[in-house]
């Protein structure tokens, strides 16, 4: 499971170039998955972004009431990802049960993608 970000999956002012990279790493996360399905070995990724982390978003920046309004203006679930969503989400595709994704890219952005 590749740990990827959904900034390679909607555009963003002053972000070309890590957008870029982030969109190659998840495209061969495509690649490398359908070629190794064969073999019984699947490659998948999640896009993460507004996912609670205290290094991307410190408690003081959570507590920020300009910050709160950008969630409810970008994220439809009006909220950060919590960290915990994130890791059960990530061992599912980790499980036997997620055995039939083969070189998908889950966004876990709480809805910003779509916006």
């Amino acid at each position: 499971l590749v740990m990827g970000s959904a900034a390679a999956l909607r555009g963003m002012k002053r972000a070309s170039t890590y957008s870029a990279a982030r969109g190659a790493q998840l495209a061969y996360v495509q690649a490398i998955g359908v070629e190794l399905a064969p073999h019984n070995v699947q490659v998948n990724a999640v896009a993460q972004n507004f996912v609670d982390n205290p290094t991307y978003f410190p408690a003081d920046v959570q507590a920020n009431p300009r910050f709160q309004e950008r969630l409810a203006r970008e994220v439809p679930l009006g909220r950060l990802v919590s960290a915990r969503e994130d890791a059960l989400f990530a061992a599912y595709l980790c499980s036997s049960a997620a055995n039939c994704f083969v070189g998908q890219v889950f966004p876990v952005c709480g809805g910003w993608v779509g916006r």
